[in-house]
């Protein structure tokens, strides 16, 4: 018992003075218990054996012993190569990472009265911005007497809405916010779905880039036997 509490006021000790518990499973010599459940390479059961004993097969399957179940009783333990097992772990992790779908809300302002250029240019934007996937948050700024003509900007929103409806939709209908008039929309296309065709559009362009560059290799030795040829012709008369 005593020792058992000089072990806990250790750990706590060692943790108040900026220590860290590893997250990391125990492998090998760092499993100290008499017998463990041990699991094969193949994921067989081979039952419970002394921890020796486990030990002398991860030699012999020139494997690793990784305690995967520290809690059970006894701890259950894996033959694994443990190297490959974090290196394939972390590149889930980072797969994972790399196609998780953060939504993002953009934001377009416009004038009630913007020319029909500067509106072109605005809705492309918006157009951009959902077809990736993300929400557009567009914003209408009334300066002067065009507080009193919020008729315009409502007007202006709908045309909006209307010219990008089959990329998105209003999620959050017009409202006015002091001087400014608010619409959100939200896009029909979720945001995984933007990023894998974005993915397979990158490919197929590097696919046809890959595909032009062989197709213009190929053709540069026929040239070059085309232009031979009258050469060989030649010689006989000579």
């Amino acid at each position: 018992m005593s020792q058992t509490y000089a072990s806990v006021r250790q750990a706590v000790a060692w943790c108040y003075l900026g220590g860290s518990i590893s997250a990391e499973p125990r492998i090998n010599d760092r499993i100290r218990v008499p017998e463990v459940r041990l699991v094969g390479p193949s994921g067989e059961q081979v039952g419970i054996v002394p921890l020796a004993k486990a030990l002398e097969l991860a030699q012999e399957y020139d494997l690793d012993l990784v305690e995967v179940a520290a809690t059970a009783r006894p701890p259950v333990c894996k033959l694994m190569d443990y190297g490959k097992f974090k290196y394939e772990s972390a590149m889930k992790a980072r797969e994972a990472r790399k196609n998780q779908a953060h939504t993002v809300i953009k934001e377009m302002k416009l004038r009630p009265k913007i020319d029909p250029h500067d509106y072109d240019t605005k809705k492309g934007h918006v157009v951009r911005f959902l077809k990736q996937g993300d929400k557009v948050k567009i914003t209408i700024m009334f300066r002067g007497r065009e507080q009193s003509r919020p008729e315009l900007g409502f007007r202006l929103l709908q045309r909006l809405a209307s010219d990008v409806e089959d990329l998105g939709f209003i999620e959050s209908n017009p409202k006015q916010d002091g001087r400014n008039m608010i619409m959100v929309l939200g896009p029909h296309k979720k945001k995984t779905e933007a990023m894998a065709e974005a993915r397979e559009a990158q490919a197929a362009r590097k696919a046809e880039r890959q595909g032009v560059s062989s197709d213009e290799s190929a053709e540069a030795p026929a040239e070059d036997a085309s232009a031979e040829a009258p050469a060989e012709a030649e010689n006989p008369e000579a």
